[in-house]
């Protein structure tokens, strides 16, 4: 596969693109994104589904520009795809043909089923695991929707129930009822389905998502993989459908988004009062992504391995050249989790995020060796994107950010309480991995000592001088739970 690749998705409301970057097999990260609300269905719906000439002429225009910039990137290959809108308009094949004619791109326009199995795929590969949840892709014409069951999906569908398409053929003409109808009727394929989770893909949920984070005061300003109890989310719901335009300004909407927001809530909505769910899930990836995983994993049956992660990869190809002392570090770390969790009543769950912080500590080092711990907190809270909880990337970056410090501050627990463990907990953590680090200060080629765990306290046990490493073990912040004692020359 090319090592650059853009991906164009034309929607019925939005035309976007992205350009991935590999940097390993598996592994990449996000280059470039853009995107313009062309409205390519704008006045579609009133018109039999064909495509009008000035929502051509943006989409075309916007699509020329597309081109330019990934000629700037030195892309190799591009793929594109068009979904709801050109896959129901009967003249679209006259925008097709334009397009490949004068600015030599391909669009493949793609069945409402590929492109729900697309959206499902980038979740099932680039979220934490999910167990029979629906995913939910609300775009302005069509709403796709999947099981996910870890990285197995299945039931995809389409349905024709979009933000634009709902706009123009009843919201415009104040024909609420009707347009609950029309959905409950669309929805009728859900009846029976025991569901308690659903992953929201597509900008109606993103926005709805953003702006619940806002209300909330949200610590952590990422969006891919928020998660929210579905009585809050429900409730934010019937405040959007109950507002009017300064209402919806008050609950963080975007002005560019007041036209369709109450569309998308309604379709939502009734979703939501359709299924007995507990939990919403929000996907910052959806078709583009899928688009991209599908073409990077065509001879993987469509699933990145088993214990991979991409995210961590790309930290790892980007930011470490020490890969040695890292995994050093990553096994140290663990062996000494691995000795004391049970008698310091450590949930055995954190070791995975103590084994990841303790793979990505230097990546920092990079940047700055001096404050190395700042910047690799900075990577990993930005860079940690794919399947991790917002639990799991605050404590790993935490970790990574006070290890050989001090304990974490108090004004740090107090922002990030809801998304770190009490307090105890996270500072037998950071010790883990400071003493980690201290115990390798003299950088060697393998681990050159024996530890074991008696009476609260870690026995250390090398027949090397170990200078360095006693030095820099006095210097941490005496841990309250248990002793240390290195036996040296």
């Amino acid at each position: 596969m090319a090592k650059r690749v853009a991906v164009i998705d034309i929607g019925s409301n939005s035309v976007r693109m992205v350009i991935y970057e590999k940097t390993s097999r598996f592994a990449f990260h996000l280059l470039y994104e853009t995107k313009t609300k062309v409205r390519i269905s704008e006045y579609a719906y009133q018109n039999n589904g064909n495509l009008q000439a000035k929502a051509m002429k943006r989409a075309f225009d916007a699509l020329r520009d597309f081109v330019t910039i990934i000629e700037s990137f030195k892309v190799r290959k591009t793929l594109c795809v068009a979904t709801s809108a050109l896959r129901d308009a009967p003249n679209k094949k006259e925008f097709i043909d334009k397009v490949k004619l004068n600015i030599k791109l391909n669009i493949k326009v793609i069945t409402g089923e590929r492109e729900a199995y697309l959206g499902a795929l980038s979740c099932a590969n680039l979220l934490p695991a999910q167990k029979n949840a629906l995913s939910i892709d609300i775009g302005g014409g069509s709403t796709e929707l999947s099981i996910i069951n870890n990285q197995n999906i299945s039931n995809t569908i389409s349905l024709k129930l979009g933000t634009v398409r709902l706009k123009e053929l009843f919201f415009d003409k104040k024909d609420i009822n009707k347009a609950i109808v029309y959905i409950d009727k669309k929805l009728e394929v859900l009846d029976g389905l025991n569901i308690s989770s659903i992953v929201g893909i597509g900008g109606t949920f993103r926005a709805i998502s953003i702006a619940i984070m806002k209300d909330t005061c949200y610590p952590l300003r990422k969006v891919h993989g928020f998660e929210c109890k579905a009585k809050i989310f429900d409730k934010y719901l019937s405040k959007i459908l109950d507002a009017d335009e300064g209402n919806l300004k008050d609950l963080y909407i975007k002005k560019n988004r007041f036209d369709i927001i109450k569309p998308g809530a309604l379709i939502l909505s009734r979703i939501t009062k359709k299924l007995k769910l507990t939990n919403v899930i929000t996907s910052g990836v959806g078709v583009r992504e899928g688009v991209y995983l599908s073409d990077l994993l065509r001879n993987s049956k469509d699933k990145l391995p088993h214990n991979y992660n991409t995210s961590v990869r790309y930290i790892l190809d980007t930011f470490i050249d020490d890969t040695n002392f890292s995994n050093m570090l990553n096994k140290l770390s663990k062996n000494i989790f691995d000795l004391i969790h049970v008698d310091l009543n450590i949930d055995k769950k954190y070791r995975k995020d103590l084994a990841i912080a303790s793979k990505l500590y230097i990546s920092g080092s990079s940047i700055d060796f001096y404050i190395q711990d700042k910047h690799s907190y900075q990577i990993i809270k930005s860079a940690l994107e794919f399947g991790f909880t917002h639990k799991e990337i605050m404590l790993i970056a935490t970790l990574c950010k006070y290890a050989t410090r001090k304990f974490a501050l108090p004004t740090h627990i107090d922002k990030y309480k809801s998304l770190l463990p009490d307090e105890g907990t996270l500072n037998i953590l950071i010790y883990i991995l400071s003493l980690s680090i201290a115990l390798l200060s003299h950088k060697p080629r393998s681990i050159d000592f024996s530890m074991k765990f008696k009476d609260m306290e870690l026995l250390i046990e090398t027949t090397n001088t170990f200078y360095l490493s006693k030095e820099a073990v006095k210097k941490l912040n005496r841990c309250k739970d248990f002793n240390i004692k290195i036996f040296a020359p």
